[in-house]
């Protein structure tokens, strides 16, 4: 047993950004609605999401994406039906424009990560493929990015990733019914 530690106690966990945050701004909303457990788990979160942008852009230009490929690409391998897509609706999910869309889709053809399809029932409509050499690239960039992510959740066991997915799943249906 560490001392000074009983065996029914820990020691309160260092501070983090989080809280230097909070106690230097706390005095600031005087007169105003201030919770410091609300922002700093809002603060918290943003720091979360901001590192594993921050690692999803490595692992992206790593294996030779840019950004907006990646996020094309992903969104592609994604849906119910994994690779294919029409442009409109793939724009709608990224919400850019058909014109930034045709854009992209461009890039990515000429990468030879994704093709273009005639629709067999209708040849004005086209559907987009990922191609092999598109799911490769992808895969890497989300193995390099799984990995990011597992060694951060890695300092949680079992347990307690089990009980901040719940907790996250609380929010987000919050949200989906908003």
């Amino acid at each position: 047993m560490m001392a000074g530690v009983s065996e029914h106690s820990l020691p309160e966990p260092a501070d983090d950004w989080a809280d230097r945050h909070v106690a230097r701004w706390h005095d600031h909303w005087v007169g105003l609605s201030f919770d410091g457990e609300v922002e700093a788990i809002v603060v918290r979160m943003g720091r979360i999401m901001r590192h594993f942008r921050k690692t999803t852009q490595a692992a992206v230009a790593e294996v030779g994406l840019q950004d907006f490929e990646y996020e094309t690409l992903h969104h592609l391998m994604i849906r119910d039906t994994p690779g294919q897509a029409s442009p409109s609706l793939l724009a709608d999910d990224l919400g850019i424009s058909n014109a930034g869309m045709t854009g992209r889709l461009d890039s990515l053809e000429k990468a030879g990560w994704i093709q273009r399809r005639a629709d067999p029932d209708d040849r004005r409509r086209v559907h987009i493929e990922v191609t092999k050499a598109g799911i490769d690239i992808w895969r890497r960039a989300m193995e390099m990015r799984g990995r990011a992510e597992d060694e951060l959740l890695s300092v949680l066991s079992a347990e307690q990733r089990a009980a901040l997915a719940g907790l996250l799943k609380e929010l987000t249906l919050t949200l989906e019914r908003e």
